[in-house]
């Protein structure tokens, strides 16, 4: 069996906490319509769309003619989308610093609006150290598609196995094992250093 060699990390609630309801409980302080607007309109399903490719003008334009009393809500969600991300979940930034430093080869794949990617990228220095980021909005493909993990192992030069993949999500996760990657199933950084110094990572 082939060894891990690089790692492949997910983006969201992986390396950086990311929520909705962090925009939004800002500007609905009643807590019942606050539960409804998240549920009804600017649901995570709808977000999705972006990460498939979708552009947001184009969901903006949708939901508001669905939903035209919450226009205004509805409008400020793209120009305000960086407040979505509560910031680095503890001790993954240490986690990639020590990897770069050691010279382990660092990769991504993420379920990631190519817009919201260009608003978000330029605030996250942690990605100087990666190689190469396949973001789905950009080639239209999201995980767990398996062509998405296919693109990545040709794009980022791995074999086989050679790519050990970090998802919080269980599907990304068996999606990537049944295409060439080794997987972690992320829980939190003291599972995931525990997981790379027994691969001889750290």
């Amino acid at each position: 069996m082939t060894r891990p060699a690089a790692i492949v990390f997910d983006v969201g609630n992986v390396l950086y906490g990311w929520d909705i309801r962090l925009l939004y409980q800002k500007l609905i302080t009643d807590q019942q319509r606050l539960d409804w607007f998240l549920s009804h309109v600017v649901t995570a399903d709808w977000h999705f769309q972006h990460d498939a490719g979708r552009p947001h003008a184009e969901t903006t334009a949708e939901l508001t003619a669905q939903y035209p009393a919450e226009a205004d809500l509805i409008a400020q969600y793209a120009p305000r989308w960086l407040e979505t991300i509560s910031g680095p979940l503890p001790g993954m930034l240490e986690i990639v610093a020590e990897l770069a430093d050691a010279g382990v080869p660092l990769y991504g794949i993420t379920n990631f609006s190519a817009e919201f990617w260009a608003m978000f990228r330029p605030t996250a220095p942690v990605f100087d150290h990666f190689r190469d980021i396949v973001v789905s909005g950009a080639e239209k493909l999201v995980k767990p598609d398996a062509a998405i993990y296919r693109l990545a192992l040709e794009r980022f030069g791995l074999a086989p196995g050679e790519g050990l993949f970090v998802d919080d999500r269980l599907d990304n996760v068996r999606a990537a094992k049944a295409n060439g990657f080794a997987a972690h199933h992320f829980s939190g950084a003291g599972a995931l250093r525990q997981r790379l110094v027994a691969d001889g990572l750290l």
